[in-house]
């Protein structure tokens, strides 16, 4: 097969598989494991564009020790919105350091934007009410491997 004809079909495939995305929950994702005092979470992590695009869209459910961790380049005002999401979320808005900056309720199937009060890299997406019952809020530490710790 010549190269022109190798690339053709890597497109198609590509095209494909990201239309796919758009349409169905993405379940294999890369996990870690992030700690909020005495809880474990176990996490998705959402890194490359596509993966942020997409997050939770169209899962029916999500176990309760479970979660989404999005993860961005570089620091900057992040908002989420819900469309196509089924699940009553809460975002973390997170610290390079693990500092919860703010956390923000977010209703099903919605396109109201929730937005960081800070610049942050990293966003936690949990049910609704995971934070609460937990007694977490705004200025909580979470410890894990993505959080940068100092010495």
């Amino acid at each position: 097969m010549n190269n022109l004809a190798t690339a053709l079909i890597s497109i198609i495939l590509l095209c494909s598989s990201s239309s796919y995305a758009q349409d169905a929950p993405q379940l294999d994702l890369p996990r870690v494991k992030l700690t909020a005092g005495m809880y474990l979470v176990d996490t998705q992590v959402a890194a490359t564009p596509e993966q942020r695009a997409t997050g939770l869209m169209f899962r029916q459910q999500m176990p309760t020790a479970e979660g989404m961790l999005f993860v961005f380049e570089q620091a900057s005002e992040q908002c989420f919105w819900m469309k196509n999401t089924l699940l009553p979320l809460t975002a973390a808005f997170v610290a390079d350091d693990g500092t919860i900056v703010n956390l923000a309720d977010m209703a099903p199937q919605t396109t109201e934007s929730h937005c960081s009060k800070m610049p942050v890299r990293f966003v936690l997406e949990m049910n609704q009410g995971w934070f609460t019952q937990k007694g977490i809020k705004a200025g909580f530490k979470l410890s894990g491997l993505p959080f940068k710790t100092k010495p």
